[in-house]
């Protein structure tokens, strides 16, 4: 695995939890495009906010071998912040209207 596709597996992550999220949390819901969109932006503002505490795409295969945990960390936080960013965004389209 190289140091470029994890960060395209991990937008992947950012897009299935805001998609995820937006079908659980129907008030939310920024429509499948609007979800997708806002999931990359999530997921990517996330992982480069916290990826340097150790879990960025540098460090999974630092060793040359691919660190599951890392790997996994980087994903879950991938997740999170594609569904944060759904929430986050529509509540930023819900003042902006008023």
């Amino acid at each position: 695995m190289t140091i470029t596709l994890i960060p395209l597996i991990s937008i992947v992550f950012g897009i299935i939890g805001s998609n995820l999220s937006g079908y659980i949390l129907k008030k939310y819901t920024l429509g499948i495009i609007g979800n997708t969109i806002a999931g990359v932006f999530g997921s990517v503002f996330l992982i480069k906010s916290f990826g340097r505490l150790g879990f960025d795409p540098k460090a999974i295969v630092q060793s040359g071998n691919v660190h599951i945990g890392l790997l996994i960390l980087n994903l879950f936080v991938s997740f999170i912040g594609g569904a944060i960013a759904v929430v986050l965004i529509h509540k930023l389209k819900k003042n902006i209207n008023h």
